[in-house]
């Protein structure tokens, strides 16, 4: 499984980008794609998953400006982010979790990452 970011970039607080995440190989048809970040010195954090079912899981602080979203026929995850702040300056990591049928986790798949940076 392999997994390409795109649409990190530079923008102004306030200001809005889009990510994206397309998925390729062999992918189950149960899994989570999710996003989290990183900062230097600071463990990777989530910002959000979502299922296959569109069910989704935001951290608090992302809740409200940022939304997951997910093209299951193109295998990709998406990121909206609006009303950025500096602090959400980070490399973005796309993320897949393979799931059996049945809900249990076989496989952990990252991308790359992507850095959006928010200047003030």
């Amino acid at each position: 499984v392999q997994l390409q970011a795109s649409g990190g970039g530079l923008v102004q607080a306030g200001g809005s980008l889009r990510l994206a995440c397309a998925a390729s190989g062999s992918i189950n048809s149960n899994n989570l794609m999710g996003w989290y970040r990183q900062t230097p010195g600071k463990q990777r954090e989530l910002v959000a998953r979502i299922s296959v079912e569109g069910s989704t899981h935001y951290e608090d602080s992302m809740k409200g400006r940022f939304t997951i979203s997910r093209d299951n026929a193109k295998n990709t995850v998406y990121l909206q982010m609006n009303s950025l702040k500096p602090e959400d300056t980070a490399v973005y990591y796309c993320n897949l979790e393979q799931r059996t049928r049945w809900g249990i986790p076989v496989g952990d798949y990252w991308g790359k990452g992507t850095q959006v940076t928010v200047s003030s």
